[in-house]
């Protein structure tokens, strides 16, 4: 099922790299705050939503030089969020790597 339906067909393309993962950050962050909140049914929602825009990220021909990472990012998404944390990522962690794509993203947006 296709949360973002706008977004999938066509309009995530007209963002740039950083604005994506600007809001998979956004999502990555509330599905944070929900888990910590107890509320594991949002936090779960949010993990969705995010792991679909990751998805449309990853698809979007102009990123195909940041494939690698982004595949990765993914994967340890998943491996945090969903499986056995094989990796041993923290919420900090997480929060910290989406951050600067969130500055950045303001930056531009002049915020």
């Amino acid at each position: 099922m296709t949360i973002h339906k706008s977004l999938a067909s066509g309009r995530w393309l007209e963002l740039s790299l950083v604005e994506q993962l600007a809001n998979v950050g956004t999502d990555i962050e509330r599905t944070i705050q929900w888990k910590k909140r107890g509320s594991l049914d949002d936090s779960q929602k949010a993990f969705e939503r995010a792991f679909e825009l990751l998805g449309l990220t990853i698809a979007d021909p102009k990123n195909r030089k940041r494939l690698k990472e982004l595949v990765r990012v993914r994967e340890a998404l998943a491996d945090y969020f969903v499986f056995d944390n094989e990796y041993n990522s923290t919420d900090e962690q997480w929060q910290k790597y989406f951050y600067d794509f969130n500055y950045a993203a303001a930056i531009r947006a002049g915020k």
